[in-house]
């Protein structure tokens, strides 16, 4: 089985948080790359890895996130930080069960599987989706087949071949992204429309979002609920920021 990176992120709520403990934060390059020093200590990853990345632009946007605590210490408002530390000491571990838990993902896409009914619900899923299934198929090679309900449908080797060429090409960093993108969406194609910039994290999040926000529409949405459903954008704001990083 998978290892989730970000499993441990999301269950966590610790009763207190650290206070700040340091003055200065810096960027400093070395041998692993750029790194994160705080008061000339480098940051290390739960693991006890360096904090360091290749990208300049990356690191300099993990600093403004520790620069930006103040009192305390909150991982939960360090986004970039809690996800460069997944690639670091879990996906990259971990990488060929990440990669294949990605192509598990595009088996059963979301984005395959059509409400029956009501009628508006169904117009809603064909108009978000629908654009995205064309992308894939035309731009991706990626040619997945539809089902309406909840009936498991079989999909084409080759588009799950052209899924595993997908993930083969991303370092760590970058499929870490990819991979918390495609869990908290419950698609792969939305994922990568959004590595490839066919789709900005918003528009894509609300693709993901018809099924919940039709019943949001009819039953209402508690507050535990908006809450939750307010955490997980953050998360996938965080990544596709994390990719945009990457390209520069």
């Amino acid at each position: 089985m998978a290892t989730d990176p970000l499993a441990g992120l999301r269950a966590s709520t610790r009763p207190s948080l650290p206070r700040r403990f340091y003055t200065r934060v810096a960027v400093v390059a070395g041998e692993d790359g750029y790194a994160i020093a705080l008061d000339d200590r480098p940051v290390k990853t739960p693991a006890r890895r360096p904090l360091a990345v290749a990208d300049a632009a990356l690191a300099e946007a993990l600093a403004a996130e520790w620069e930006a605590q103040e009192e305390v210490v909150d991982p939960t408002a360090m986004p970039l930080n809690r996800l460069v530390n997944s690639a670091l000491d879990a996906v990259a571990a971990n990488i060929e069960s990440v990669r294949a838990e990605v192509v598990k993902y595009a088996a059963s896409d979301l984005l395959c599987y059509r409400a029956e009914g009501p009628l508006e619900l169904a117009r809603r899923q064909g108009a978000a989706w629908d654009p995205v299934l064309a992308w894939a198929r035309d731009e991706r090679h990626i040619h997945l087949n539809l089902a309406a309900g909840v009936m498991f449908v079989e999909q084409p080797e080759a588009a799950l071949e052209a899924v595993r060429h997908e993930v083969a090409a991303l370092d760590p960093l970058a499929l870490a992204a990819l991979h918390v993108m495609t869990t908290l969406t419950g698609s792969a194609l939305l994922a990568l429309a959004v590595l490839h910039g066919q789709l900005d994290a918003g528009a894509a999040w609300l693709a993901a979002q018809v099924d919940e926000d039709w019943n949001a529409e009819k039953w209402g949405l508690d507050e535990e609920a908006a809450r939750r459903t307010a955490r997980r954008r953050r998360e996938m704001e965080a990544a596709a920021r994390l990719l945009a990083l990457l390209r520069g």
